[in-house]
C-alpha cells in the first residue's frame, strides 16, 4: 500500500499539478477508507459498489458533512483511476457512486473597507513585510490560487504587460493581469526585499522565504493568517478568500461571468456562478438599507 501511495502522489504532484496540501487531503482520505476496509477484512484493490456504499453510510453515521463526503468520493476515484490506468485493478467501482448534494455555502469575501486597512497594515521599511504585502496584493489583483501564486517564476512575469503566466490545475496555463498597485508592490519587492531574503542564493521563483528557500503554499496560508490577526478583520481569512474576493468584487463592479471565469482558471461555468449569489446578496444587502420604499413601515 505505501508503495502504491508513494506513485499516486508523484503522479498528483508532476502529471497533474496538484499542490502538497491537496495530496495530504488526498492521503487522508485514502488512509481513511483502507483502515475502514482493513477492519473489514477486505484488501482495497478488491472492492466493489455494495462496499462503497457501505463505507459511505459509516461516514453518515459519523455525521460527516455532504461537502466532506463529496470530497472523500472524489479523492478515491481520482486513486482508483490511477491504480486501474497502472493495471493494478480491472474497473474502478467508485465510477458508479454519485456524490451527495453539496450543502449550499457561500464563499467568503473581504469588504472593501476591510481591504484598505488590510494593504495599510503593511510596514514597508521591513522585508518580510514588503514581500508579505506582495503576496496580499497579488492573491487580490489575479485571484490565483495559492499553489499557483508559490509557483511563480520570474520568468512567468511580464512587467511591461503587467502579466503573469500561471500554471493551474491539470498543467493548464491561463495568463493573469495585475494593476498599479500590485506593480509598485513588486518592484519594490524585487529591488528592496527579495535580495536580501535569496542570502547570496539563487532562484527561479518569485516569492523567497525567510532562509533564502522558495515559499511554500503553506508558508503563505501561515502568512496570511498572521497579518489578519493583525487587523480588526474577524471572519475567518485564508489565501482561498482573497480569491473569492477577487471574484466577487469583478462581478460587483459589472464584470461578466465568462470573463471571471476565465481569469479564475474555472473549467465549468457552474463552478464560477457561486459568486454570483454572493453578488447578488450585496445588491440585495445594498437594496434593503437604500431604498425609500423597501417596507411599509
Amino acid at each position: 500500500m505505501d508503495k502504491i501511495i508513494n506513485e499516486f502522489n508523484n503522479y498528483l504532484i508532476n502529471e497533474r499539478n496538484y499542490s502538497s496540501f491537496t495530496v495530504t487531503n488526498y492521503d487522508k482520505d485514502i488512509l481513511s477508507f483502507n483502515n475502514y476496509l482493513k477492519d473489514k477484512n477486505i484488501n482495497f484493490l478488491n472492492i466493489d459498489k455494495d462496499i462503497i456504499r457501505k463505507y459511505l453510510v459509516y461516514l453518515d453515521i459519523l455525521k460527516m458533512k455532504n461537502s466532506s463526503i463529496s470530497r472523500h468520493i472524489s479523492s478515491l476515484r481520482t486513486f482508483y483511476n490511477f491504480l486501474k490506468e497502472r493495471n493494478y485493478i480491472k474497473s474502478n467501482a467508485f465510477l458508479l457512486i454519485k456524490s451527495p448534494k453539496k450543502e449550499k455555502k457561500l464563499p467568503t469575501f473581504i469588504y472593501y473597507n476591510e481591504l484598505e486597512e488590510l494593504f495599510n497594515s503593511f510596514n514597508i521599511s521591513n522585508i518580510l513585510d514588503i514581500r508579505n504585502k506582495l503576496i496580499f496584493e497579488l492573491l487580490y489583483a489575479t485571484g490565483v490560487r495559492v499553489s499557483e501564486l508559490v509557483n511563480i517564476k520570474l520568468e512567468d512575469i511580464n512587467k511591461s504587460e503587467m502579466t503573469i503566466k500561471v500554471l493551474g490545475k491539470g498543467n493548464k496555463e491561463r495568463i493573469c493581469f495585475y494593476g498599479e498597485y500590485a506593480l509598485d508592490a513588486l518592484n519594490l519587492y524585487l529591488n528592496e526585499s527579495r535580495p536580501k531574503l535569496l542570502r547570496n542564493k539563487t532562484s527561479d521563483y518569485l516569492l523567497i522565504n525567510h532562509i533564502g528557500g522558495k515559499l511554500t503554499d503553506r508558508g503563505v496560508r501561515d502568512i496570511v493568517k498572521r497579518v489578519i490577526k493583525l487587523t480588526s478583520i474577524k471572519s475567518n481569512v485564508s489565501p482561498h478568500t482573497l480569491r473569492h474576493t477577487f471574484a466577487t468584487h469583478l462581478l460587483n463592479e459589472g464584470a461578466d461571468l465568462k470573463t471571471v471565469q476565465e481569469l479564475l482558471g474555472h473549467v465549468s461555468l457552474s463552478t464560477t456562478s457561486i459568486y454570483t449569489h454572493v453578488s447578488n446578496e450585496r445588491l440585495r444587502e445594498v437594496y434593503l438599507k437604500s431604498h425609500p420604499r423597501k417596507s411599509e413601515k
